[in-house]
């Protein structure tokens, strides 16, 4: 068995106490593979190490039934349900724009996708600096959304764009979807023991694995590696998107789950400790698009549009013709079990054997807290007091001012014909809900100098902002005849 040296634990992320604490848990010192698996699962990215308390503070309870899903959230609408997710692709964006902001929607879409809900619409809310290299990852991200969203077929129907020397280095690319789907056909991640795991989608590689194992890029010679930013590819993410739908109609799919981050380890993992099971799965099945690829590498890659599933037992055909038919690979893995451990096995030999639960646990980074020191913006300190003609020219050269259409004439938001309020008509889009009277009315806004000075009020003045563009538009809509209820659905970015 390889030994692990410290270089190789810090240099994936891990502090000491925390590689202390895989050991105390595993019993021993962890395989390469363990390692590289506990490293992302226990990262903030996946386990939220430092913001899970936060997170379970905010309310669940509203107006509607509300739904806390594995990879969205959402409302219950009569026999509807709507379901939403945000989630940010900075610094991929940062370090490649258009693939880093194409993949943030491609993943984004993914995830309302494996609750059974068909993705209706998209939303991005973009912060980028003021220096000459913003402008230029600017038009990459922009580039990168029009690409993914336009050829995957869902509408891109609003957002925000503002810039701040603030993001100078460090842009913000937050994608929103909205899915749709009948509330009693939404799909789980829960896995259920004695069934089959399923690998479906496309192939898998090493994009995506550079930027977090150490271990993968030792392995690799220059001229080998990949860029640590995964390849979107929106075409195979549409056959996805129709594959899964026909597979979950059939009712033989148990339990579906994304690889987004981490790959196959969030999936297994997190689809086991949600069922309280385990899974014996075999590497040897994955369909690689290279070759030869280590365990680690094979767990850790981030290779886009792909999906696990739990296939109920002697359907497996079934599944694997309908994703076969959409171009897409479908390939048993191995089964569920009772006893609730991962064992992942190579070439004949066991490479990883550990706990669901121990690795979806991780232990919490505590974070001081406190109300925060008053402060002010670095630009404001020495308030200027200019002559009205040159604060009038001032506001008319700010790029938080001018006209953004260039940036919403590149997306696609009539595909699918739904979109009734349209980008630029309006301060919050509006889409109809086919079949239906009623229609959905989404915002996503923030402000990151209010969340900078204040940012308790910040957060409370993003939703203050997003409700009263929702319900302005729910009043004006309500006057026309043929729209009978219109379902305010908002999201905020305090930043």
């Amino acid at each position: 068995m390889l030994v692990i040296t410290e270089t190789q634990w810090r240099s994936l992320g891990l502090l000491e106490p925390e590689y202390r604490e895989i050991i105390s848990r595993q019993g021993r010192e962890p395989s390469p593979t363990e390692l590289a698996m506990y490293s992302v699962e226990w990262s903030e990215h996946c386990g939220y190490s430092r913001s899970r308390s936060a997170i379970k503070s905010l309310p669940r309870q509203g107006r509607y039934p509300v739904l806390v899903g594995q990879d969205a959230g959402g409302i219950v609408w009569d026999d509807l349900a709507i379901l939403f997710k945000v989630e940010s692709h900075n610094h991929p964006s940062q370090v490649q724009p258009r693939h880093g902001a194409a993949t943030g929607v491609g993943g984004i879409i993914r995830d309302i996708l494996a609750n059974g809900a068909r993705p209706i619409a998209l939303l991005d809310s973009l912060r980028f600096g003021t220096d000459p290299d913003s402008y230029r990852i600017l038009q990459g991200v922009v580039d990168g959304i029009q690409f993914y969203g336009n050829c995957v077929g869902v509408p891109t129907v609003g957002g925000e764009t503002c810039f701040h020397p603030g993001y100078n280095g460090n842009c913000l690319v937050n994608v929103m979807c909205i899915g749709l789907a009948p509330r009693d056909k939404l799909a789980t991640a829960r896995a259920v023991p004695g069934h089959s795991v399923m690998y479906l989608g496309s192939r898998t590689g090493r994009d995506g694995i550079g930027g977090c194992s150490v271990l993968a890029s030792q392995d690799l010679g220059e001229a080998d590696k990949r860029p640590s930013v995964q390849i979107g590819d929106p075409f195979a993410g549409k056959c996805l998107i129709e594959a899964t739908l026909e597979a979950i109609a059939t009712g033989h799919i148990l339990a579906v789950k994304d690889m987004g981050a981490a790959g196959l380890t969030c999936t297994t993992s997190e689809m086991s400790a949600e069922g309280n099971c385990g899974m014996a799965l075999s590497l040897d099945t994955v369909p690689l698009r290279e070759h030869p690829m280590a365990p680690y590498e094979i767990m850790m890659s981030e290779s886009q549009e792909r999906m696990l599933a739990v296939v109920r037992k002697g359907k497996e055909q079934l599944i694997s013709e309908i994703f076969h038919k959409w171009g897409l690979e479908a390939e048993v893995m191995g089964i569920t079990t009772e006893r609730p451990v991962l064992e992942i096995s190579h070439k004949g030999s066991i490479v990883a054997e550990l706990s669901p639960e121990n690795l979806t646990s991780p232990p919490m980074r505590d974070l001081p807290t406190g109300p925060p020191k008053p402060r002010l913006l670095p630009d404001i300190v020495n308030l200027m007091h200019p002559s009205p003609s040159e604060a009038l020219l001032r506001l008319l050269g700010s790029p938080n001012l001018c006209g953004k259409h260039w940036i919403y004439e590149q997306y696609d938001h009539m595909v699918q014909v739904n979109t009734v309020v349209r980008p630029g008509e309006g301060d919050a889009a509006v889409l109809r809900i086919k079949g239906t009277q009623k229609a959905i009315a989404a915002t996503f806004d923030g402000n990151s100098r209010y969340t900078l000075l204040d940012p308790h009020r910040g957060g409370v003045l993003a939703v203050a902002e997003a409700a009263r563009i929702v319900e302005d538009l729910k009043t004006r809509l309500k006057q026309v005849d043929s729209i009978d209820d219109v379902q305010v659905f908002l999201d905020v970015n305090p930043d």
